[in-house]
Order: structure tokens, then sequence, then C-alpha cells
């Protein structure tokens, strides 16, 4: 028995047929995989960037606890050079030497204690500016690997064929098949 379709053979016919429908079959199911795959590259995104998140709360912490470290040890060199030069002062004014040169020797004191407490304040301000330029590095990166984590799941949605395109696919091998047949 015959039946024509689109004047094919019955057997013509329902081989045509059983191409465009493994066509559209296979092509979902390619859309499906691809949406799959970028489902995944989406989780592992998010995971990545939940790490990322936490390995820079924890540069940070670091950083604050050396800066704070560091503060505390200058503070303290800040205090050891004022009592050397309390020390140094009280050597001077025992020294029984009189007049001028007393007062000489005294602001010669003065001055190089507040020199060496100036080198210290400079020295921590120095350091903390550096803090500062670690964290915005720090920042950076983060950031950096965000965007790169955002570019990889757009790339794997992009790679996600639409139903249009697997519905003309299938067309354009069905003409094909078609054009085989007649």
């Amino acid at each position: 028995m015959c039946v024509p379709i689109l004047g094919l053979t019955a057997t013509q016919g329902g081989l045509f047929l059983g191409s465009l429908g493994l066509g559209l079959a296979s092509g979902i199911a390619q859309r499906n995989a691809a949406r799959a795959a970028a489902d995944q590259q989406y989780q592992s995104a998010l995971l990545t960037n939940q790490s990322a998140e936490r390995s820079l709360a924890l540069q940070q912490e670091a950083l604050a606890d050396n800066l704070k470290e560091t503060r505390a040890s200058k503070a303290q060199e800040r205090l050891a050079k004022t009592i050397e030069g309390l020390q140094a002062r009280g050597r001077t004014i025992a020294s029984e030497q009189a007049g001028l040169t007393v007062g000489l020797l005294l602001r010669d004191v003065e001055r190089q204690t507040a020199n060496a407490r100036e080198s210290i304040n400079q020295e921590l301000e120095s350091f903390t500016r550096q803090y500062s330029r670690n964290i915005e590095g720090l920042i950076s990166q983060r950031d950096n690997r965000r965007n790169q984590l955002q570019s990889n799941i757009n790339q794997a949605y992009n790679q996600i064929p639409s139903l249009s395109s697997v519905i003309l696919n299938t067309a354009t091998q069905g003409l094909s098949t078609f054009a085989q047949f007649a």
C-alpha cells in the first residue's frame, strides 16, 4: 500500500519523517545538554566566587592584623625615642655645663629626638599607604575573578542553541533528505 507523502512512497515517506524526528530529537537533546553544561558552569562559578570572597576576607584580615602590629611596634619605638631623648636631656643637664653650651646641647637633643620620632611616623604612614594599596590590589584580584567567572557563564549560556535554530536545522536536514528521496 502506498501512502503518498509529498509525492514519496510509503517507505520513503516513513524514512523522511523518521529522519525529521531523529534530527529534531537530536537537536533538542544537544540543546538540553548545552543548558545542563551552562547550569553546571553557573553553579561552579557560584562556588568559586564564594571561595574568592572568603579568600579576600582572610587576606584583608591578615593585612589588618599586620598593620595593627606595625602600629603598636612603631608606637613603642616612638616611646623609646622619647625616653632616650629625656635621658639625654637629663645627662646634659647633669653634666653641669653652664650657659649657652647647655642650651645648645639641649636643643640638639630635642632636635635629634624629634627627628627620630618623625622618621618613625613617616615609616608608619608609608606602611599605612602600602596597606591601602594592598587592599585595593586584593579587591581588584577578586573583581577580576568575578569578571572571568561571569564571562565563562555568559559563554556557556551562549553555546545553548535556541529552539528556533534547532527547528531550522531540522528543517534544513529535512529538505536535504527530501531532495535525496525525490
